[in-house]
This record gives structure tokens, C-alpha cells and sequence, in this order.
């Protein structure tokens, strides 16, 4: 329980900010290596030195050890030799060893610093391989004076007899004082290491707080948090892949749309394994930019647009996004019938205030029977249209756009007749009404465009819907100037147009049959072109009933 609340304690002084943590952490981690490091150093200086100290004193015992004078006593050793005591301290107080001891086969001292002590045998029991086998070596050992590190070696006649040893010593002490000298000049290099680490761990510190710019690691954890609950709540699928093909990130919707099993991580896995049969293999693996590639993926077609990633010139990988073709779709003929009801709503405001302005001229000269007939004219002409649609066409989508596109065409100024045997009330249930929407709306918007345009004569279109029989048939034909042979397989081709622009964008048409070959394939029907009794185009559709009934 203390522990638990001493580290509660020390959790109070954990710097809040990014820069206090790496500043803390990479100055840890340098404080931990220079004070290991020079605890390594230390060690080595003192074995080092050791070394050269033992060395030194081996040097001068041998030294000493080949010396005639010393040859000579040590043959002789019975008597004083005072010549032999002179000598070693004479080299005692010039090499600065402790002692410089010469001694005979049996161990007795020829000299000692301390004179007392000559004659006596010599302590420590380290002299035993150098009498015996003629060895030269150093040894740490109890004498007299204390430990010492001693150089030892032996003292051979004319013969090679081993007739004594020289032993020069150092005190153990004296060596911890000269090895601590050697390591206090270190220290100073030591305390540099420490400032530069601070200092390159402030500078770390403020190199990681700009790549992460400026966020600190809470606010690093939410936004990646929130990244993922944003990427998860999306609709369309997303795919991330690295620069070797390997996954990085996929969402939710990518797993639905394209069957995969989330329950094993995908992460990590290379494009190549998780999507060995499918179309998006060569994609994800392309780097380059794709907009709207229309694909098929377990029989859902579906709009694939990928980005590479680039960073310093480089590919890093590519992000990929894709959604169900029919949502997409769905939208734009949302959009599409907005708009259509807003365009609509303007020229019945456009239309309307023209008449308005002329029923008010009218009543101000008093010709108060022809505003009267005026009246009853627009009302008769605009509710026998009305009474008409509702009687033929019971079904209020298609109904609408046919009576916007009346509206409009009485804005262009061009004729628009409805045959009066028209008829589509038996219009199947699971067909979908939208689709023929779309396609009677563009085939009537390219109708009144090219009447309009055409000018050679009067600009007149025509509609005619039939539901009698096995198909539902719209026939809708103008007054423009037709579509030759050669460029009705062309017509329906995405972004071709055989409109002359007039300062429009190059995408405002090639758009409008497009959709209408693609609803009418998607509702199993067909699309003909011919030349109508207008002189322009005459174009045909034809949908089955039945197919839809029975998939109903």
C-alpha cells in the first residue's frame, strides 16, 4: 500500500507536456549511459594502471636482480652487506616504490626500508614459485608494511642457480591513491557529457514537439481516435496501403463492400494475399491517381477512386475509397429531380408573370373580354393538360416530369404535344419508376435542346407512351435537324456530343443519353434512333413488363 502511494506520489511530478517527457526520458537514458560509461572507464583506468604499477615494480626487480653486487652478496649471504641495503635504497627513493628488497635462498632480508627488519625472513609466502621454479611475477600479498602489489624475481649464479629473489613492492593504498588521481582527470569529461546530454535532449525534445506539430501525446491519442471513429462511420469503403503493398488501414464499409472477414486482422497483410482474385489487386498497387473507375466486385458495381501518397517526391503508398454505384445514383437522381422541380417552379413563376403582366394590361385599356378570355384559355389549356396526365399517367413521378417539361418548353418557346392516345397506367411495381424517370426526362431535355437549336423550322417536339401489350414503348421525337446513321453508335457514348458548344463546359453534355442507355440496360430494355415526322429524331424505348412482374 506505501508503494502504491509513494508512485502516486511521483506520478504528481511526471511532466505534462511532450517536451518535459522527452526531455526527461532521453536525459534518463544519457544520465544512465555516461554514469555507466565512466564506471566502465574507471574500472579500466584501475586494472590499467594496476598493471603499469606491476610491470614498473617487475622492471626494476629484474633490474636490480641482475645486478653484479647483488650476484655477489646473495653467493656470500652469511655476514652484513651493507653495500646491498645503500643500493635498494638508493632505487627505492628514485623508482618512488615502497620497498626494494633483496633477499637470499632461504629468505632472509639483505635489505628493508626499515633496518631493523634485515636479516629477518622475508613475510608473505609469495616467494615460493621463484625460489622453486625460477619464475618472474607479480602478486598481491600481506607483508610487513601492509598489502602490496609486488614484482618478484629471481636471482640466478653463473650456473643458473637460483641463489635469491629481489622483490620491489608497492602498498595497496598508494596504488588507490595514484589510480584515483588518474581517475579524476575523467571526471571533468564526464561532467561535459552530462551538460551535452542535456542539452541534446532539449534539443530532441524540441525536434519531436515540431514533427508531431506541436500536439502532445494526449491530444496525439484522441485525434487518432477520433480518426478512427470518423474513418469507421463512413459510408464509402476506404483502403490504405504503404509502398511495399502491404495494408495500413481499411474501414468498416471496405470490409462489407468487398465480403471480407474482419475478424482476422487485415492490417499488415499485402494487397497481392488479401485481394489475390479481385480487380482491385492492379489498382492499390498502380500509385498513380484514379477518379471514378467504374468496377465490379461480387456483382455490385461500384466507383473506385484512389490517390497515391507522396512524401519528398517519393510514392509512400495510396489511399483508395469506392461506394456502390446504385447510392451514388440514387443521389444524382435525388439531385436531378430537385433540380428539375426547382427549374419547375421557376418557369411557372416566369411564365406565370408574363401573363400576369398581360391580363394587367389588358384590364388597364378595359378590354375586359379578352382578359376574360385569356383567363379561361390558360385555364382550360393548362387543366386539360393536368386532367389528361392524371387520366393516362396515374403515377405522380412521371406525371411531374412531364408537366415540368411542358413548363419548359413554354419557356423556350417551343411547341409541345402529347398524342391523346397516350397511355401509361400498367406500369409494374417492381420497376423502377425513377429510372424512367430518368430516362424520359433527358430524352425530352435533349428533344426541346435540339428543336430549339435546330431553327429551320418550327421547334416542336412530340410524346408519345404506350403501356398496351407485353412493354411499356415512349416515343419522343423533335423538329432539330436528326442524328446521322453514322453517329447514332456514338450518341450514347459518355462525353460525346454532337451539340456545337457555346461557351458551356465540355462537361455539360455527352452526359444526358449516357443515363438513359444505362437505366434502360439496367431495366432490361432497349433504345432505337430513326428519323421522326417532326424531320429530326425519333428516339424509342422499349421495356419489358413481364421480366419485372416476375422478378416482382
Amino acid at each position: 500500500m506505501d508503494v502504491n502511494r509513494l508512485l502516486r506520489g511521483l506520478r504528481r511530478f511526471e511532466p505534462r507536456t511532450l517536451y518535459g517527457q522527452m526531455l526527461v526520458l532521453v536525459l534518463v537514458v544519457a544520465l544512465i549511459e555516461v554514469f555507466i560509461s565512466g564506471a566502465i572507464f574507471a574500472g579500466l583506468i584501475g586494472s590499467i594502471s594496476e598493471k603499469q604499477i606491476g610491470r614498473r615494480a617487475l622492471d626494476i626487480a629484474h633490474s636490480v636482480a641482475v645486478m653484479p653486487v647483488v650476484v655477489e652478496a646473495l653467493q656470500h649471504p652469511k655476514g652484513e652487506h651493507p653495500q646491498i641495503q645503500q643500493l635498494a635504497e638508493a632505487i627505492r627513493a628514485q623508482t618512488v616504490a615502497e620497498y626494494v628488497v633483496v633477499a637470499d635462498r632461504n629468505g632472509r632480508r639483505l635489505s628493508h626500508p626499515e633496518q631493523e627488519r634485515i636479516g629477518k625472513k622475508f613475510v608473505g609466502g609469495d616467494e615460493v614459485a621463484a625460489l622453486q621454479e625460477g619464475r618472474s611475477y607479480t602478486s598481491k600479498a600481506k607483508g610487513t608494511l601492509g598489502y602490496s602489489l609486488r614484482g618478484i624475481v629471481p636471482v640466478f649464479d653463473a650456473e643458473h642457480a637460483i641463489i635469491g629473489f629481489v622483490a620491489v613492492g608497492y602498498l595497496s593504498q598508494d596504488i588507490a591513491e595514484i589510480v584515483y588521481g588518474y581517475q579524476r582527470e575523467p571526471r571533468t569529461y564526464i561532467l561535459m557529457m552530462i551538460v551535452i546530454a542535456l542539452l541534446s535532449a532539449s534539443f530532441i525534445a524540441r525536434f519531436v514537439k515540431k514533427q508531431t506539430l506541436g500536439l502532445e501525446p494526449q491530444e496525439i491519442a484522441a485525434l487518432y481516435q477520433e480518426r478512427d471513429a470518423i474513418l469507421q462511420s463512413i459510408r464509402a469503403g476506404i483502403i490504405a496501403v504503404d509502398a511495399a503493398s502491404r495494408i495500413r488501414l481499411i474501414n468498416q464499409a471496405a470490409l462489407v463492400h468487398t465480403g471480407l472477414d474482419g475478424s482476422n486482422s487485415l492490417v499488415g497483410r499485402t494487397v497481392a494475399d488479401v485481394f489475390a482474385n479481385s480487380d482491385f489487386k492492379p489498382l492499390l498497387q498502380a500509385g498513380e491517381e484514379i477518379h471514378f473507375k467504374e468496377l465490379v466486385i461480387d456483382g455490385q458495381p461500384m466507383f473506385f477512386t484512389s490517390v497515391p501518397i507522396i512524401y519528398q517526391g517519393e510514392v509512400s503508398g495510396s489511399v483508395a475509397s469506392f461506394r456502390r454505384k446504385e447510392e451514388l445514383d440514387r443521389l444524382e437522381e435525388e439531385l436531378r429531380q430537385t433540380r428539375e422541380f426547382t427549374e419547375m417552379l421557376r418557369v411557372q413563376a416566369h411564365e406565370y408573370s408574363n401573363k400576369l403582366h398581360t391580363l394587367s394590361g389588358l384590364l388597364q385599356i378595359q378590354a375586359y373580354d379578352e382578359a376574360l378570355d385569356l383567363i379561361v384559355r390558360e385555364a382550360e389549356d393548362y387543366q386539360s393538360l393536368i386532367q389528361f396526365l392524371t387520366r393516362a399517367v396515374p403515377h405522380p413521378m412521371i406525371s411531374a416530369i412531364i408537366l415540368g417539361k411542358y413548363n419548359r418548353a413554354q419557356e423556350l418557346k417551343v411547341a409541345f404535344a402529347i398524342d391523346p392516345d397516350s397511355s401509361m397506367a400498367d406500369i409494374p411495381d417492381s420497376l423502377n419508376q425513377q429510372n424512367l424517370v430518368t430516362i424520359l426526362g433527358n430524352l425530352l431535355d435533349n428533344a426541346l435542346e435540339a428543336a430549339q437549336r435546330y431553327g429551320q423550322r418550327p421547334a416542336k417536339i412530340q410524346l408519345f407512351m404506350t403501356d398496351i401489350g407485353h412493354d411499356l414503348i415512349f416515343e419522343i421525337e423533335d423538329s432539330g435537324r436528326g442524328i446521322e446513321p453514322e453517329e447514332q453508335e456514338h450518341v450514347f457514348i459518355k462525353g460525346y456530343s454532337s451539340k456545337v458548344d457555346t461557351g458551356a463546359s465540355p462537361s455539360a453534355h455527352g452526359v444526358g443519353l449516357y443515363l438513359v442507355q444505362e437505366k434502360v440496360k439496367e431495366l432490361a430494355g432497349q433504345v432505337t434512333i430513326s428519323t421522326g415526322e417532326l424531320g429530326g429524331a425519333l428516339f424509342t424505348v422499349m421495356i419489358p413488363k413481364q421480366l419485372h412482374r416476375e422478378e416482382g
